[in-house]
């Protein structure tokens, strides 16, 4: 068997985890989420972007589908060094999910009733603690089945977590997500078609590492 390796990435002598890309469903709901599932792993596998068998290719997960023979139409610039990692596959997750981008803080939210943004990081981005602890426990406790209303700090309307708009996409709150291990960048052409073969759900790419 040939020898597997992890990708890292080194910036200025510092060892970075697994790069990964997340397409979340964020309308789909739990009863279709499956069906949903099944419809665009079919397309995926059909147009060559991922292979069909299972293999131990992904984190977090028994198993996912390595690159296809047309993955490169996929992405922006193809990687020919891919192959050789052993974390490149695709992970299909099903079932209610935070998804978020793994190191780094969220740096504001917005509410969706009054549209004022909430700073949660300072100017040296650290993480402002009686800020982030209005919304934190929400965001936790919504993979368990809670849909905890947070207040807005500005109009003092409430909300469920999942309805307030997260900056740079940082977190994501659906059914259904598609997470493409250490991957170049996804082509924009490419992730819009999730959308359309989701049935005009709306979307959202979660970017993050570990």
């Amino acid at each position: 068997m040939a020898e597997r390796t992890v990708r890292r990435h080194e910036t200025e002598g510092e060892i970075m985890g697994d790069w990964f890309q997340t397409i979340v469903d964020i309308e789909a709901t739990p009863g279709e989420a499956r069906g949903l599932a099944a419809n665009i792993l079919d397309w995926l596998i059909a147009d060559g972007f991922v292979s069909a068998e299972r293999t131990d290719c992904v984190l977090g997960a028994d198993a996912g589908h390595a690159p296809g023979t047309r993955y490169g139409e996929a992405v922006e610039d193809e990687d020919p060094g891919l192959a050789d990692v052993w974390s490149n596959g695709l992970r299909v997750t099903v079932g209610r999910t935070v998804f978020d981008a793994g190191q780094g803080e969220p740096s504001a939210v917005t509410c969706p009733h009054c549209a004022a943004e909430t700073p949660l990081v300072d100017e040296h981005w650290s993480l402002i603690e009686e800020t982030w602890a209005l919304f934190g426990g929400a965001v936790n406790s919504w993979a368990e089945g809670h849909d905890e209303p947070v207040a807005c700090p500005s109009c003092g309307r409430t909300a469920p977590v999942h309805t307030w708009l997260w900056a740079d996409d940082c977190f994501a709150f659906g059914h259904l997500g598609f997470t493409f291990w250490n991957w170049p960048t996804l082509r924009p052409e490419f992730v819009g078609d999730f959308s359309r073969r989701l049935g005009g759900h709306r979307t959202v790419l979660v970017e993050g590492k570990l």
